[in-house]
């Protein structure tokens, strides 16, 4: 995705999505993007306004439509009464938003590609699939060459997010470990989203 686009995205939703790993979409221009965007500001319609927090998710963790739609339903064989809270469980447990959280690549999708590319250790485990879901007590490290790369360590000495309490570093002092003690939860997310929007908007799709 362009640097561009990922600007528009941002704009269009009206709010910075850390995962995209592009700050200071809003900084000059908080409207949306396109000719008419600063008239842009009639009130959405009920489903405009749940779309629009779906599509927080979706860009946010780096989702296709049906990526998304396949953990929403695993979260409601989870939990049916509230599934909204065991997806979030289930995202931010993904292995890329991991290594994006422990601060090891400036956004989600650079984090996948670390893990496609092998750099990431799960337990001493080489793993190349963003998209597995780790379980409390795992530890995620980086491979001995990731480690050296100017890119990781750029990233490891300037994070663009705090380490959530969900996390911690093995060795304070060398941050290139981390371990998951817990399930996160909502609150973990970093950016602002409405829950009961997104439970109406699958409801309504029978997902």
């Amino acid at each position: 995705m362009s640097e561009r686009k990922k600007f528009k995205i941002q704009r269009a939703l009206g709010i910075e999505l850390p995962g995209l790993g592009k700050p200071g979409a809003l900084a000059k221009r908080n409207y949306p993007p396109g000719q008419h965007g600063r008239l842009q500001k009639r009130k959405l319609t009920q489903f405009g306004a749940q779309l629009q927090e779906k599509q927080k998710l979706l860009f946010h963790y780096g989702l296709r439509e049906e990526q998304l739609r396949r953990f929403v339903r695993k979260a409601r064989s989870l939990n049916s009464s509230n599934w909204v809270e065991s997806l979030i469980g289930l995202l931010e447990r993904r292995l890329d938003n991991i290594v994006f959280r422990l601060g090891f690549a400036r956004s989600i999708a650079a984090a996948r590609q670390l893990v496609s590319h092998g750099h990431i250790l799960v337990n001493g485990r080489r793993q190349t699939i963003g998209s597995m879901v780790l379980r409390p007590g795992e530890a995620v490290w980086l491979s001995e060459k990731a480690n050296q790369l100017e890119s990781t360590r750029s990233c490891l000495l300037s994070p663009r997010l705090p380490l959530p309490s969900y996390l911690q570093f093995q060795n304070p002092h060398t941050p290139d470990r981390g371990i998951l003690l817990s399930v996160p939860g909502s609150g973990h997310v970093p950016f602002e989203f409405n829950k009961t929007r997104i439970a109406e908007y699958y409801a309504k799709r029978g997902v």
